[in-house]
């Protein structure tokens, strides 16, 4: 039932199957929700949902390793450099009001990190991740700029299997930008070079050589 798409984000045709989609038109929001609580927490598909439009989502080995490869450099980059922050991974972000809900590769809290320590985050009260981070290399239907924007998101990292692009909020929009807001001090160098370093020394030595930078950083600015 579930197609798989061959479509990377950037248009270029791809080898690799990263992801199967299904989507679907003209669901209603209490669907949705019967059908997140049909599938239950512990599933392997994964759903976005934007005004009426259901993507089904069920990543694969390619759309896996760089989204966790992704999410430890950013876990890495925070906590070695001496700030908070609260893991929220794929969990379900839905807001009725928007008729939005989305299970996003990673997010994030930092800046807002003791708003919601220690607690389940509630959107309809607590602010939205300071960060989100999607990993799409097949073509998804799901206009998901759109869709963060609207929740607030301060910050999103697209990734489509080569190239990282970095939003931030700007006036309801996105606007592309060179520097990451959570981490001014990260530059799109370090990522690259990291993400490299995972696929040719292994993901452990790669953690390894990025904490050491870290390190040296906080050496040169004494």
């Amino acid at each position: 039932m579930v197609q798989a798409e061959t479509l990377p984000a950037n248009g270029a045709v791809s080898t690799l199957i990263a992801e199967q989609r299904l989507t679907l038109h003209n669901v209603s929001w209490q669907t949705y929700e019967k059908l997140l609580d049909a599938f239950g927490e512990h599933r392997a598909v994964r759903f976005h949902y934007d005004e009426g439009v259901l993507e089904f989502m069920v990543p694969l080995e390619a759309h896996e390793n760089p989204s966790d490869v992704i999410g430890a450099f950013i876990r890495r980059l925070v906590v070695d450099s001496g700030l908070d922050i609260k893991s929220m991974a794929s969990t379900t972000l839905r807001r009725k009001a928007l008729q939005k809900g989305a299970e996003p590769d990673k997010c994030f809290y930092i800046q807002n990190e003791s708003k919601v320590r220690g607690r389940v985050v509630d959107l309809e009260k607590d602010p939205p991740p300071d960060l989100v981070v999607e990993v799409d290399i097949t073509h998804t239907d799901i206009d998901k700029n759109r869709l963060y924007a609207q929740f607030g998101v301060p910050e999103f990292w697209r990734f489509n299997g080569q190239s990282l692009t970095i939003y931030q909020l700007q006036d309801g929009q996105y606007e592309e930008v060179e520097q990451s807001l959570s981490l001014p001090w990260m530059d799109k160098s370090l990522f690259y070079e990291y993400l490299n370093n995972s696929k040719t020394l292994g993901e452990a030595q790669a953690l390894r050589q990025l904490s050491a930078w870290i390190a040296s950083q906080s050496t040169d600015s004494d």
